[in-house]
């Protein structure tokens, strides 16, 4: 994997120099440690950090085609490029290297953007056209790679792998999106197309940006739609044998490389599942590598070391404690951006240790989003059931009402939370949704912000964004609608992020089989009561594997990963939130209301109410503002800064 990164004139040809692109490309040393390299010409420049995968010899980036009027940067891993490259050469165009990325060059001179509908793999991609005149930037269509982008002072547009080389240019804007930190509050991430700042975008996956020079700011195009029709096997027996297939020549396909390659076996169904077929697959003993907590509720590594036995795999257990605090900060700068998934701490420690010994390691993510996995998509499914019983004229007062007597229980198990399910099912399907899987609903959200951010505000709601994508999906059926709203938003702005840049901070490149667009298309075609069905998910994936993982293991509940926030919050946290609650560094912002803060506080200090979730969140934020917003910028010599920067236009 690599770090890309580029400047623009998309109006004329000023010169772009080296020295800016070895500042934002430095910024993304971890992504790539083994070298860099850079690409200039009038109006343009490509920088690129690499880690070293494929073709170690000859796999130097940029790329170019024989004439040097196409270069491209990429932070790639194109699994079927040896077949692209034979029908390539077949074409007529010649090869210089080994190395992936370079048919990314070619399949653009022969196929144009849609090049990228001929890729299997993960991928950003920003290309340059000298005879075209023409700028190309994709992302793969999951999103398990990022790319960010956007137009700084003078003109000029910006695009970087990750948000920190963007903000290296003194010429890039740090103008807070006051709805992006609406968005952050409710998902607990920004989901894309929108960062933190205004004016920075992320790509979207599955998307391209083509920008000819001299026109305007051309708006991303997708090439890739993942459709729910239903239309697949319906036979568990025969749904069953053609996943197991399909996985293991998806997972055979992704043990290509010429460094130390593992996998992340976590205790789980999907991470088995992967490593039980590398282990059938690979001449080698599988390497493997597994987190231990001390606190039993947390804790899989028994059920790893079950399947690591079962496959005599190379295995590496390490107790970490999930309570590594030292890392918060940490989290602030890997991520550029607020994010509040606790989880993110431990994954950062697990890449770590995988680095210690491999450069790629195979995961399981992705399956409880292409399987139906996530207990909240039983309660949909549920609550979807009892919403096609009663219309919504009759069903919005009658629970709520109920909503509004019924007592709240936040410490009870999930189907004795009554006031929550009857408010869900007072609501439409796409709100329910929202406020089955928000990190903070709708009312106590609000009453975070200072009076003047709700004005500001006015009626934006981020719960617009799911019911956009709900919407846009082509099947009525409840799971799917879930699915495809995940796929939209979760999956990239969440877990694929959090993977992303703990394994990158490590300089580990993580590859994840179950997000192969093939795969992900083929589970979309299964009708739903294959994939989830009297509470249990990922039945299909059971099924394929069940000769193959302990029975114990695909027996067992659902675990999850969910740390426990609350108590640090209360013990070894509860100072630090204190002080938070109270920081200059948030009042300062005028977004929140420091009074309501403070007695969240102490609510939750004394035990009177659980605000784990909200204090988190906010905690995390502050970080961002200390460590990424309030940073100070690289320092840079006067005669060296742009013309803007010097006239003070920031």
């Amino acid at each position: 994997m690599c770090g890309v990164v580029g400047l623009f004139d998309p109006r004329g040809r000023r010169e772009v120099e080296r020295s800016w692109l070895v500042r934002m490309a430095d910024r993304l040393a971890h992504r790539g440690p083994d070298g860099d390299g850079f690409y200039q010409a009038p109006g343009i420049g490509l920088g690129h950090r690499r880690l070293s995968v494929i073709d170690l010899a000859g796999g130097a980036q940029p790329m170019f085609n024989e004439n040097a009027t196409v270069a491209v940067v990429a932070n790639c891993e194109i699994y079927n490029f040896v077949a692209l490259r034979r029908e390539l050469e077949a074409l007529g165009h010649r090869f210089e290297s080994r190395c992936d990325t370079e048919v990314i060059v070619h399949g653009w001179e022969e196929w144009g953007a849609k090049c990228v509908t001929r890729f299997v793999g993960q991928f950003a991609i920003a290309l340059w056209d000298a005879r075209r005149e023409t700028l190309f930037l994709a992302r793969d269509r999951v999103g398990e790679k990022p790319l960010y982008y956007g137009t700084l002072d003078e003109g000029l547009v910006g695009f970087a792998s990750e948000l920190k080389a963007l903000l290296a240019d003194p010429r890039c804007r740090r103008d807070i999106d006051e709805q992006a930190v609406d968005d952050y509050f409710a998902y607990g991430y920004v989901p894309e197309p929108k960062t933190i700042y205004r004016g920075l975008m992320k790509l979207p996956a599955g998307h391209v940006l083509v920008w000819r020079r001299g026109t305007a700011e051309p708006a991303p195009q997708p090439y890739w739609r993942l459709r729910f029709t239903g239309d697949g096997p319906r036979e568990m027996e025969e749904a069953a044998t053609e996943l197991k297939a399909l996985l293991a020549s998806i997972v055979e396909g992704q043990l290509v490389a010429d460094v130390p390659l593992g996998a992340f076996l976590s205790g789980g169904i999907d991470s088995s599942s992967v490593v039980a077929l590398m282990a059938e697959r690979s001449r080698k003993r599988v390497e493997t590598f597994t987190i231990g907590f001390a606190d039993p509720e947390l804790d899989e590594s028994a059920h790893a070391l079950a399947v690591a036995q079962r496959y005599n795999t190379n295995h590496t257990r390490r107790q970490v404690d999930p309570a590594a605090f030292d890392l918060l900060d940490r989290v602030a700068e890997c991520y550029d951006e607020p994010f509040a998934d606790a989880s993110a701490l431990p994954t950062l420690q697990v890449a770590r240790i995988a680095r210690e010994q491999v450069t790629v390691a195979l995961s399981g993510d992705g399956g409880d989003e292409v399987f139906g996995g996530y207990r909240r998509y039983g309660f949909h499914m549920q609550e979807e059931l009892l919403r096609s019983w009663l219309p919504q004229m009759l069903r919005g007062p009658l629970f709520g009402a109920l909503a509004s007597v019924y007592p709240r229980l936040p410490h009870a198990p999930r189907w004795l939370r009554a006031r929550s399910t009857f408010e869900e099912l007072s609501l439409d399907s796409a709100t329910g949704y929202f406020k089955n899987s928000a990190m903070i609903p709708d009312a106590p959200r609000r009453r975070l912000y200072s009076e003047a951010l709700r004005r500001r505000l006015d009626s934006y709601a981020p719960a617009a964004l799911t019911a956009a994508h709900i919407a846009a999906c082509d099947s009525e059926d409840p799971l799917a609608q879930a699915q495809y709203a995940d796929m939209k938003m979760w999956l990239p702005g969440q877990m694929l992020t959090k993977v992303d840049r703990a394994s990158m901070a490590a300089s580990l490149e993580v590859r994840v089989p179950m997000l192969d667009h093939r795969l992900v298309e083929w589970a979309a075609r299964l009708p739903s009561f294959l994939k989830r069905r009297r509470g249990a998910g990922k039945l299909v994936l059971k099924n394929a594997m069940q000769e193959h993982l302990p029975a114990a293991l695909l027996t067992r509940p659902k675990q999850g990963f969910v740390l426990p926030i609350a108590g640090w919050l209360r013990g070894p946290l509860a100072r630090r939130v204190e002080e938070i609650v109270s920081s200059p560094v948030l009042e300062e912002t005028g977004l929140f209301d420091g009074t309501h803060l403070r007695r969240l506080a102490g609510e939750h200090r004394t035990g009177r109410a659980d605000h784990s979730r909200t204090l988190w969140a906010v905690l995390m934020f502050e970080s961002f503002l200390r460590v990424t917003h309030h940073a100070s910028l690289p320092a840079i010599e006067e005669d060296q800064l742009p013309t803007a920067a010097l006239a003070g236009s920031r």
